[in-house]
């Protein structure tokens, strides 16, 4: 319960950072209504509630609230939920915490193909500092995972950029490995990698289907299902190393 309620706060910080920051807005400033900009109060900042209570509308201006506050919200509370339910204790909280690290990043990738450098760094450092007792991995064997993990990722995009006279990936994808490597370890980020270049085929392939655009002139958020993917391969990676 109490996973899911710190979930449901910092969803509602997470959906106002990626909401203001790629359009300029402060991301620290008082929250206010889309619609007419008057500043909200404190009863009507409570996660999906306050939305719930005010049907979707601003009390003066009659304005739309976004949903994507309440989904994000929704998405965050389950993260907490989901890790203190399948993994008790520290591992729990430190896989809610890499949970809620990589929020942002999936979703400003979804949205603006945008891997902020400064959000890799929070996530690498948070997880050099503290990810070894979610997995059992040492310090070593996570900074090998973010040099070879990062380095590697990197060596791929130049080779195709030399081979294809083209931009195959984007610079953040790399630094994104490298600190989900800092949470993983060596162990598990070929699980976290597999399970993103097989969600990222998917999706260029199910999206296919709905355009005319040629499959290799087609962006894919491949920051989105490295996120996805390296929160999955958490329990999977510990499953598989049980038996």
């Amino acid at each position: 319960m109490l996973a899911g309620l710190a979930g449901l706060i910092l969803g509602s910080f997470i959906a106002t950072l990626v909401l203001r920051w790629p359009v300029g807005r402060s991301v620290l400033g008082r929250s206010q209504c889309d619609g007419c900009g008057r500043p909200l109060r404190a009863w009507e900042l409570v996660p999906l509630l306050s939305a719930l209570l005010a049907r979707g509308k601003c009390g003066r201006c009659g304005a739309g609230i976004d949903p994507f506050h309440g989904r994000v919200e929704l998405v965050s509370g389950l993260i907490g939920v989901v890790a203190l339910a399948l993994l008790p204790g520290t591992a729990g909280w430190l896989w809610a915490l890499f949970g809620w690290l990589l929020l942002p990043l999936a979703l400003l990738d979804a949205r603006h193909f945008w891997l902020p450098d400064r959000l890799s760094a929070i996530l690498a450092l948070a997880g050099l500092l503290l990810a070894g007792p979610m997995l059992g991995t040492a310090l070593l064997d996570r900074w090998i995972a973010a040099a070879v993990g990062g380095l590697g990722l990197a060596a791929i995009a130049w080779v195709y950029r030399r081979a294809r006279g083209a931009e195959g990936m984007g610079g953040g994808d790399p630094k994104l490995v490298a600190a989900i490597g800092c949470w993983l370890g060596w162990q598990a980020l070929p699980l976290a990698l597999l399970l993103a270049s097989l969600g990222g085929i998917g999706w260029a392939l199910f999206v296919q289907q709905k355009g005319d655009q040629p499959l290799a002139r087609r962006r894919v958020p491949f920051g989105l299902f490295a996120c996805i993917a390296a929160w999955a391969a958490v329990p999977l990676w510990l499953l598989i190393s049980s038996r």
